[in-house]
């Protein structure tokens, strides 16, 4: 990682009391391109001084680059680790784990190794969760078999893709993400059923994805319709 000079300056002008710090993201990856932050987690009981806060989302110009910084006493990072847990999309604690310390203060061993446990854990989903979204991928692939508009079907095929990503995940005890991470957490289960999958999708068949859909659904306990109860 070319960036831990700027990054030790950039905590030391802003968050000096910092005694954890993790670059994350495509920099601690070494994936950076044109448009890529420094995406930093920071944890301390001291970080906000005499401030009440126990969190903090935020961005900086620093030097140049641009800081995506999420800032937690300890207290703050158990509140919202615990709420990407019930979201299924733990974002700081994959960013704890598999992070690259730049300042690795005391209780870091201890926070990855009790996090990492819960990672490897996977989710727990109940089966009335699964059941509403097997409900919304009814519906939506009934609206996508339904569709001759074009913009009507490439919104609702997104949709459609997301959502049925998401099933797939957490129907085989993984993670979920958002945006550019949805396909990569598919892709890292399984890159052949990620294929089978996003493949008629991008080559613009839409009744060989709604068929794909229709084949994953079943896999993950079929249509969800008529006696339902949301």
């Amino acid at each position: 990682m070319d960036q831990v000079e700027r990054v030790g300056r950039f905590i030391a002008a802003r968050y000096p009391r910092a005694r954890i710090a993790i670059v994350a993201g495509s920099t601690a990856r070494g994936q950076r391109t044109r448009s890529s932050d420094i995406d930093l987690l920071l944890i301390d009981d001291d970080l906000f001084a005499d401030d009440a806060r126990a969190s903090e989302a935020a961005t900086f110009e620093f030097e140049g680059e641009i800081f995506e910084v999420f800032a937690y006493t300890a207290e703050g990072f158990e509140t919202w680790a615990n709420r990407g847990l019930a979201q299924y999309r733990p974002v700081i604690v994959h960013m704890l784990m598999e992070g690259v310390p730049v300042r690795s203060g005391p209780g870091l061993d201890d926070l990855r190794a009790r996090w990492g446990a819960v990672l490897a854990a996977g989710p727990t989903v109940e089966d009335r969760e699964t059941r509403f979204r097997r409900y919304v991928i009814t519906d939506l692939l009934d609206d996508l078999q339904d569709a001759t508009d074009p913009l009507e079907q490439q919104v609702v095929a997104g949709l459609l893709f997301e959502r049925m990503a998401e099933l797939m995940l957490l129907a085989n005890g993984q993670w979920i993400g958002s945006g550019k991470w949805l396909p990569r957490r598919l892709r890292a289960w399984s890159p052949e059923r990620a294929e089978q999958l996003s493949a008629p999708l991008l080559a613009g068949d839409i009744p060989g994805f709604a068929a794909r859909v229709g084949e994953e659904l079943e896999l993950a306990g079929g249509r969800v319709q008529a006696g339902f109860v949301r």
